[in-house]
């Protein structure tokens, strides 16, 4: 008997002695994943050496380069990248089938893995799962949080939460918090006091912002619209900050560095407080709320609960 490793999970199979372990396919799978060997074994609990020998076996075996090594990086090969594609469904498959055997009818078990942007840890998504495992509390969850568009099933997770704008046509999705969301323009009353109150959007170019940037290089666009117009705003940005640090750069609005342009569920409790005053309230753009996303088929058991949780809850 041979064992297949996944993540939280361990799958059983008999192993073809002519051919590829099952052992030596989950491990490639794995490193296709995770980007490298070290991240691989520290996850199975191997030593980086072992990791390298059985993907070197199985080269040997399937008679092609699967891995491209460098220094710095694991990269597949085309050949390699071909395999992981075609054989991630089938083991993604097999580690749901697994979840919903060990899942009884009233008690729900297993590892849910979401990779989600940052924009839905803050306040958004941290009640509802406290609620969802409160109600289950044979689930467990694991967060990859980031900025950037990923194919969250590519990556090794169950399901993805991101904006409408940015999912794939061919996914499920399910609205996962408020189904409307509005960005906001907020200062300090220092700074406005020093700075003056702008009026419309094109008078934004004369004021410092602090910015946000996406991983990509990209800033944040900060746009606007009232009565159908649209119009976008790029201020002198004196200081720019990433999204994943948001409340350091809401932080440093707070202390009168510039104009701050966020989601308004963030500015709020800044506006009670009296730190920020809104800015161009009239101008502000609301949007769809944010959307779970996943592929209809191999739906494990965490997260097919999760899903039907949401969508009572939404519907209460």
């Amino acid at each position: 008997m041979i064992t297949a490793c996944f993540p939280h999970t361990v799958i059983v199979m008999a192993n073809n002695r002519s051919g590829p372990s099952y052992d030596d396919l989950s491990i490639f799978l794995d490193i296709c994943r995770t980007g490298g060997f070290r991240a691989t074994a520290k996850r199975l609990g191997l030593s980086p050496s072992s990791v390298s020998e059985k993907v070197t076996l199985l080269e040997r075996q399937i008679g092609v380069p699967l891995l491209t090594r460098t220094t710095r990086s694991v990269i597949p090969t085309d050949a390699g990248r071909k395999l992981a594609e075609q054989l991630s469904p089938l083991y993604d498959g097999a580690r749901a089938a697994l979840e919903d055997v060990k899942s009884s009818h009233d008690e729900v078990r297993g590892t849910l893995r979401l990779n989600v942007t940052g924009a839905v840890m803050d306040d958004i998504l941290p009640p509802i799962v406290d609620r969802f495992l409160r109600r289950h509390p044979g689930v467990r969850f694991e967060f990859v949080v980031e900025d950037r568009l990923v194919d969250a099933l590519a990556a090794g997770c169950d399901a993805g939460i991101r904006y409408v704008e940015h999912l794939a046509q061919d996914m499920i999705a399910v609205p996962v918090g408020p189904k409307y969301q509005t960005a906001g323009l907020a200062a300090s009353p220092d700074y406005l006091a020093r700075a003056g109150i702008p009026q419309h959007p094109d008078e934004l170019a004369s004021f410092s912002g602090v910015r946000l940037r996406y991983s990509s290089g990209s800033l944040v666009d900060w746009e606007f619209e009232r009565d159908g117009t649209q119009c976008v705003a790029s201020p002198d940005a004196r200081l720019t900050v990433g999204v994943d640090a948001a409340q350091a750069a809401i932080g440093f609005a707070r202390a009168g560095h510039g104009l701050i342009y966020t989601f308004e569920n963030w500015l709020t409790p800044h506006f009670i407080s009296g730190e920020l005053v809104p800015v161009i309230r009239d101008w502000w753009p609301t949007f769809e709320g944010p959307r779970l996303y996943f592929p209809s088929r191999f739906m494990p058991a965490p997260l097919r609960a999760f899903v039907d949780f949401i969508r009572a809850t939404e519907s209460a």
